[in-house]
């Protein structure tokens, strides 16, 4: 009988506290349209690729229309859906990202921590294969119950065994050097 009482306090303890304070954890999913883009230079000129397909979920803590704890975050976006406008480069890109095997570029978080609006989030990145543990600055854009994270990644092709595309017998090249930036909304 003791273990039920204590049981009832210890929940009631935890709920009033919930309400207390407005704390809510839910799953929320990757919203339609995310800005992603992939950026980097050649030694013709600086290029981009941009995607708007990905799919995803984040469990989190929210409170007062901000992100308060993040528990879980995955983002998944298709390798082929990223566009250069320019046919050539593009074919250049999956086949350096080796599409036709790895389907997709993955970011699965670890773990989460925050300070002010800004968040450092420790996961891995998958990108043709290769798995690498990252962090990863974000800024929370949170506006009227959609909740949002907005950076950048930087790392080296090579580091995902990755080799640079050239073109034009190899008067053109890829740097080693790129970028990913983002901007996803969860809801």
């Amino acid at each position: 009988m003791k273990n039920s009482v204590l049981k009832t306090l210890i929940f009631s303890v935890f709920f009033v506290f919930a309400i207390q304070f407005g704390f809510t954890q839910s799953t929320l999913q990757l919203q339609a349209n995310p800005e992603l883009e992939v950026s980097g230079t050649s030694s013709l000129h600086d290029w981009e690729m941009l995607s708007d397909q990905a799919s995803g979920k984040m469990i989190a803590e929210t409170a007062s229309g901000k992100l308060k704890s993040i528990e879980s975050l995955e983002v998944i976006m298709p390798s082929e859906s990223i566009e250069s406008g320019k046919r050539g480069m593009d074919k250049k890109a999956y086949e350096a990202l080796k599409t036709k095997k790895h389907k997709s570029i993955t970011f699965k978080l670890n773990n989460a921590n925050k300070s002010g609006d800004t968040w450092i989030l420790d996961g891995t990145f998958k990108i043709a294969g290769v798995t690498k543990n990252v962090k990863i600055k974000a800024e929370e854009t949170s506006d009227e119950g959609t909740y949002g994270l907005k950076g950048a990644y930087e790392f080296k092709l090579t580091d995902y065994d990755i080799t640079p595309p050239r073109a034009m017998l190899g008067t053109i090249k890829t740097g080693d050097e790129v970028k990913i930036s983002y901007d996803v909304k969860f809801k």
